[in-house]
């Protein structure tokens, strides 16, 4: 099992009444770090002479390790543990969002001019001009995140409301980069059929959608379909926005080791929404020679077990090849699959300076501790580590800059245009091994990504405004 780094994500919160004697508390923080803890925050809550209250917050882990942190406190006589918490699961009480007014309602005349009967002349004006409800509605800045609940976060298929608490975290994302209303839509069904239809019904509200965690190869039809039939923008963030960002990301690791995109030979694991969508979006931007592998190797033009976005790119070799087979060589591996596929001999293999993206999570590909001094660049998924390839680098502003333009629709262009907005925020003195993406709370991202958008929509001719 890989040991994993403490980090957030398993947290706990402890409140412990400790006698107020010298070095009660660093024997508290010693049975932490020897249970395999990261202690963050102590507070102080109360103090007398003959003790104190404190709160601590602990990084775990894993579940078991928090498990193993709050015993081993318990374990220590003098101390009493007055509550344990697991901080996640209480930062999602009550769900993470809320619906809120724009205006108050403290008067009669508010009253009857945000409802009955002012509102009759505002639905009238848009019956007769439809094109005022993104003047008068939330229409103009509302998207809707839409998930059948197939393929949550790498964990598989949860249902919708095992999805819930995701596709709140995604509107908060939304909210909070770029200013953007969002709201979820949790589909029970996972019919291609109902999907797009029960879009489609909707749509009126929303200026935009965000399909969010639907199983390839389901998700290709349903946004093809989305994007044919509706006249709003429709974003499958699993597949672009994962593109965006590794391209931003690749365009700037290319760039610290001297080599060309249509020079490289790259290799990527992983041929589901994210892996075909990377493939594709690296196509678009210059590169020549990529082979994908998914859990059954190599695609080769000799499998008959392939759909039609893996046939794609399959190449004219005779199979079976693995994942070693084909990294040989390679100058650059993309990792959108599972964790510990790869082995340090395998890094070893590849061409010289190598570029290892192992995106998987919370376990990457290969751990970037094993390959320090092996590959020139490494990115990973994780938060902990550096070079995180996070799709909130690119969501909110390609959002932002649709809404803006009111686009029908987003094109490859903006996809293009988005990463090179991105990559272009590390300028030549910030760009390293561990400095390839601009940090998802650089406040230029959003504006950046979205102003590229809009100038795009525009050059596509899909702005409306």
């Amino acid at each position: 099992m890989v040991k994993l780094t403490p980090n957030p994500s398993f947290s706990v919160s402890l409140r412990l009444q400790l006698p107020n004697q010298v070095g009660m508390l660093s024997r508290v923080i010693q049975a932490i770090a020897d249970a395999g803890g990261n202690l963050g925050d102590i507070t102080l809550v109360e103090q007398n002479r003959q003790q104190t209250i404190r709160d601590l917050a602990v990084d775990a882990a894993s579940t078991e390790g928090a498990e193993a942190i709050v015993a081993a406190v318990k374990a220590i006589p003098e101390v009493l543990v007055l509550a344990a918490a697991d901080r996640t699961f209480a930062l999602h009480q009550g769900g993470k969002i809320t619906v809120n007014s724009k205006i108050s309602l403290d008067r009669q005349a508010d009253l009857a001019m945000a409802y009955t009967p002012g509102v009759g002349r505002v639905c009238r004006a848009i019956a007769d001009q439809p094109d005022r409800v993104y003047e008068l509605t939330v229409k103009q800045n509302m998207v809707a995140i839409v998930t059948d609940g197939s393929a949550v976060l790498g964990l598989g298929n949860l249902g919708p409301e095992g999805a819930l608490p995701v596709m709140e975290g995604k509107a908060m994302l939304f909210k909070e980069f770029g200013a953007v209303d969002a709201f979820p839509i949790c589909l029970a069904t996972q019919d291609a059929d109902e999907i797009v239809e029960t879009v489609k019904r909707i749509a009126p509200v929303f200026g935009g959608v965000n399909l969010e965690d639907i199983a390839a190869p389901r998700c290709f039809e349903v946004e093809k379909r989305l994007k044919e039939e509706l006249d709003i923008p429709v974003f499958h963030d699993d597949q672009h926005g994962t593109a965006i960002v590794s391209l931003a990301a690749l365009t700037n690791a290319l760039k610290y080791v001297g080599k060309a995109l249509s020079a490289v030979k790259i290799v990527i694991n992983g041929a589901g929404a994210a892996g075909i969508a990377i493939a594709q979006l690296l196509r678009a931007a210059g590169a020549t020679d990529i082979a994908i592998c998914d859990s059954k190797g190599l695609l080769t033009l000799d499998r008959t077990d392939l759909n039609p976005q893996k046939r794609d790119f399959a190449v004219d070799r005779p199979g079976p090849l693995t994942l070693a087979d084909a990294m040989v060589g390679a100058d650059i591996f993309l990792g959108v699959s599972a964790p510990g596929v790869v082995s340090v001999p395998m890094v070893e293999s590849m061409a010289k300076d190598p570029i290892v993206f192992a995106m998987a999570n919370p376990i990457p590909e290969i751990q970037p501790e094993l390959i320090i001094g092996k590959a020139a660049i490494i990115a990973t998924g994780r938060s902990d580590y550096p070079n995180q390839i996070n799709n909130v680098l690119a969501f909110p502003g390609l959002f932002r800059g649709a809404l803006d333009s009111r686009a029908s629709k987003l094109t490859q262009r903006m996809f293009l245009d988005a990463a090179l907005a991105i990559a272009s925020l590390v300028d030549d003195e910030q760009l390293g091994p561990e400095t390839i993406v601009p940090s998802v709370f650089d406040p230029r991202v959003a504006p950046a990504v979205a102003a590229a958008v809009q100038a795009a929509a525009r050059l596509d001719g899909v702005a409306r405004l």
